[in-house]
């Protein structure tokens, strides 16, 4: 299920390291940053499946950081499974020989992520910091637009789940009401 995510800046936290590696799910963090600045998810014959709101918000995070004299890099962790957000342990092999040459990394995915990243180095000196917290679930519709670009509508989720059967939902569970079937 994709995590709406919001960008936080870490710059401030990051700038006294000489090294910062930027690591990146693959899926929810690009959908939220295209979602937030109203840009394609995908352009695909413009830049394949990257998602260019993303790429240009991880570049400014490393050129935020190289004014501060850091070296950066970035990393996209891709998920050959079906479970989003569990990294496998060839994964966190990747990330661990990746993390050799930095002090720091920044993690943009939600919470799973960041313990991900502290759990798989943590027999390293390497530190973990979070550049994104989790706002809510994504509730979005892909729209695909010639030539091959797909963009997406965000909908609010309602403040208040809704109950009952289709077609007939309510803003509150009836008090006599047994769980559903």
């Amino acid at each position: 299920m994709p995590i709406f995510l919001e960008p936080r800046d870490a710059t401030d936290e990051l700038k006294c390291f000489e090294s910062v590696l930027i690591v990146s799910c693959p899926v929810c963090p690009p959908m939220c940053v295209s979602i937030q600045q109203k840009r394609p998810f995908i352009e695909l014959f413009k830049r394949g499946l990257r998602t260019g709101a993303f790429e240009d918000y991880v570049k400014s995070i490393q050129n935020a950081l190289e004014q501060h004299g850091v070296r950066t890099d970035a990393l996209t962790m891709r998920l050959p499974v079906p479970m989003m957000c569990l990294w496998t342990p060839g994964q966190r092999q990747r990330l661990l020989r990746r993390t050799k040459d930095f002090e720091a990394i920044l993690v943009l995915g939600c919470d799973s992520a960041a313990y991900t990243a502290v759990d798989a180095l943590r027999d390293t000196g390497c530190e973990v910091f979070q550049g994104m917290t989790v706002k809510t679930i994504t509730n979005a519709t892909a729209k695909f637009r010639f030539p091959g670009k797909v963009e997406l509508e965000w909908h609010p989720l309602p403040t208040k789940p809704k109950f009952g059967r289709l077609g007939a939902l309510t803003e509150d569970r009836p008090q006599n009401s047994a769980e559903p079937d």
